[in-house]
C-alpha cells in the first residue's frame, strides 16, 4: 500500500508534536508575584493561631479526602506529616522564646512559589503557574513522575498510587482553584475562626503583614515575615514569631540550579532531535518515491 504525500506529511506532523509532548517542552508560564494586579495569596499569621485544626477538616471536606490515622493503631487523631490524604496541617513545637515556654504553631501546605521548581520541571504540564499566580495542578496530566517532589524546597508534593492500578499520582494543595476563580476564598481560610489565615489580594497581604509585624515584634523580637521574596514570591505567606528554622522551614529556600536543565540545555537539545526525526522521515519518503518511480518505468 502506498503513502502521498498529504499522507506523508500528516504522519510527520503528528510524530513531531507527540515528540515535543513527550519531550515536555512547553515553557511554564511565569507570574510577578510582586507587583500584577489581581494575584491571589494566603496570609498564615502564627501568633493568632490555636491549633483547632478547622482549615485541615475544611480542606479534608473540599477535597473529598477521609481522616488519617496518626499511625498509633486506629487512633484518627492529627496526622504526622504530608500525604496524599493530608494536603494542609497544622503541627506544633514546645520551644522556649526569651526564657518562657512557648507553642509554635504553623500551616504546612504547597507555598505556591513564583520561581516554582515542579512547575519547571513538569514533563507533561501538569503543573503550571495560573492566572491569579498560584501553582495549578492537573492530576490528569501526571504521570507521577516524582520530579516535582525532588523539585520542590519544600519537601511538599507527595507521590500516591492506586490500590487497583498502580497508577501514580502527585498530591498537594490546590488552592481550590473551583472557588477561587469565581471570587471565593480558599476552603481553609474560609474556615479560620480567628483570623490566623486570610484569603485575598497578594498586594494587600503584604501590606497588611507588614503592619502586623511592626505589632508583633513588641513581644516577639525576632519574628518575621516570610514569604514575601522567597523563591520569587510566595502565595501562602506566614507571620512567625521565631525565624523558619523554628518552624522547621527553610530560612533561604531555593530551587537548585539543576532544576531548570531541561529547560535550559535538554530543550534545546529535544528540537534538533525532533528536527532530525523530521527530516529522516522526510529523507525516507523521497528515497521510497524514488524507488517507486523506478519500479513503474521498469
Amino acid at each position: 500500500m502506498s503513502t502521498d504525500r498529504r499522507d506523508f506529511l500528516k504522519l510527520a506532523g503528528v510524530g513531531s508534536a507527540a515528540a515535543l509532548v513527550g519531550l515536555g517542552l512547553a515553557a511554564p508560564r511565569t507570574v510577578d508575584a510582586a507587583s500584577a494586579s489581581g494575584i491571589k495569596a494566603m496570609l498564615y499569621d502564627s501568633s493568632k493561631c490555636v491549633g483547632c485544626r478547622a482549615c485541615q477538616t475544611a480542606c479534608r471536606t473540599q477535597n473529598k479526602l477521609p481522616p488519617e490515622s496518626n499511625d498509633y493503631g486506629l487512633l484518627y487523631d492529627n496526622p504526622l506529616a504530608l500525604s496524599p490524604g493530608t494536603l494542609t496541617l497544622i503541627k506544633a513545637r514546645q520551644v522556649t522564646i526569651d526564657g518562657r515556654a512557648d507553642l509554635l504553631l504553623c500551616k504546612y501546605q504547597c507555598m505556591h512559589c513564583t520561581d516554582a521548581g515542579c512547575v519547571k520541571t513538569c514533563p507533561t504540564g501538569a503543573l503550571t503557574h495560573h492566572e491569579l499566580g498560584f501553582v495549578f495542578y492537573d492530576s490528569e496530566k501526571c504521570s507521577g513522575c516524582g520530579y516535582c517532589r525532588e523539585a520542590c524546597p519544600f519537601d511538599v508534593p507527595r507521590i500516591g498510587g492506586n490500590n487497583v492500578t498502580g497508577a501514580q499520582r502527585m498530591h498537594k494543595c490546590t488552592f481550590c482553584p473551583e472557588r477561587v476563580t469565581i471570587g471565593q476564598p480558599t476552603a481553609c481560610a474560609e474556615a479560620c475562626p480567628t483570623g490566623a489565615l486570610i484569603f485575598g489580594d497578594r498586594s494587600d497581604l503584604v501590606a497588611q503583614a507588614s503592619e502586623r509585624l511592626d505589632t508583633l515584634k513588641a513581644d516577639y523580637s525576632n519574628a518575621v515575615f516570610y514569604g514575601n521574596d522567597e523563591v520569587g514570591g510566595l502565595h501562602a505567606m506566614y507571620i512567625l514569631k521565631e525565624g523558619p528554622d523554628a518552624y522547621m522551614l527553610p530560612s533561604v529556600p531555593k530551587v537548585s540550579p539543576s532544576v531548570g536543565l531541561r529547560q535550559d540545555i535538554l530543550k534545546p537539545f529535544g528540537y534538533a532531535v525532533v528536527c532530525l526525526a523530521a527530516l529522516g522521515l522526510g529523507f525516507n519518503y523521497l528515497v521510497a518515491r524514488a524507488r517507486i518511480s523506478r519500479e513503474k518505468e521498469d
